[in-house]
């Protein structure tokens, strides 16, 4: 599917726009490409844009003083990825997003989508009501961290995202959950 078709429909999931609106909408996205490996964002860099994937997988992550790694999120198609705080408040990025496998993005400037939001109503309630998805996302995965040991942050994973399983190498998932490779494998067996 082209990458136009791709972004109306997930548009179109949440709000109304006529085809000459979305060609407008569209006409700020730009496509890139990037290879497996390659960071879309890196501590330190000014970040202006957020990035909608068409087809692969990003990671976001941020990488401690004892260089342990903490995933914050696997961005699959149809899904969005940046450093939001350092978008939201023009700071330097803290996190890296970079591509599990190669990935087609469309990169949306925080200028245009600001200018968006401005002109077309059903694009700011578009991405307020992504933003609240986003939190509540984010909230539930906290309170897994605080509720569930991690054979039940596991199968809730497993549950909510089985394509992960097959897309993701196991050393990021282990990541993700916060357990070690080996750890993982032990999960994998008495799940």
């Amino acid at each position: 599917m082209q990458a136009d078709e791709l972004l109306k429909q997930h548009l179109l999931k949440t709000i109304s726009l006529t085809d000459e609106q979305f060609a407008y909408v569209f006409s700020h996205f730009k496509p890139l490409s990037f290879k497996k490996g390659q960071a879309i964002i890196s501590p330190g860099d000014a970040v202006d844009a957020e990035y909608f994937v068409l087809s692969g997988c990003l990671k976001s992550f941020y990488m401690n003083d004892d260089l342990k790694m903490f995933i914050l999120q696997f961005a699959m198609p149809n899904w969005w990825a940046s450093d939001y705080n350092a978008l939201t408040y023009h700071l330097k990025a803290t996190i890296t997003v970079d591509c599990v496998t190669d990935a087609e993005v469309l990169c949306l400037s925080s200028d245009d989508r600001e200018k968006l939001c401005d002109e077309l109503h059903q694009f700011e309630r578009f991405f307020r009501l992504r933003t609240n998805k986003g939190y509540v996302a984010a909230h539930k995965r906290l309170l897994s961290f605080m509720n569930n040991d991690a054979q039940g942050r596991y199968e809730e994973l497993l549950k909510q995202y089985p394509e992960l399983y097959n897309l993701v190498p196991k050393q990021l998932i282990a990541a993700y959950l916060g357990v070690s490779r080996e750890t993982l494998s032990r999960l994998k067996r008495n799940g």
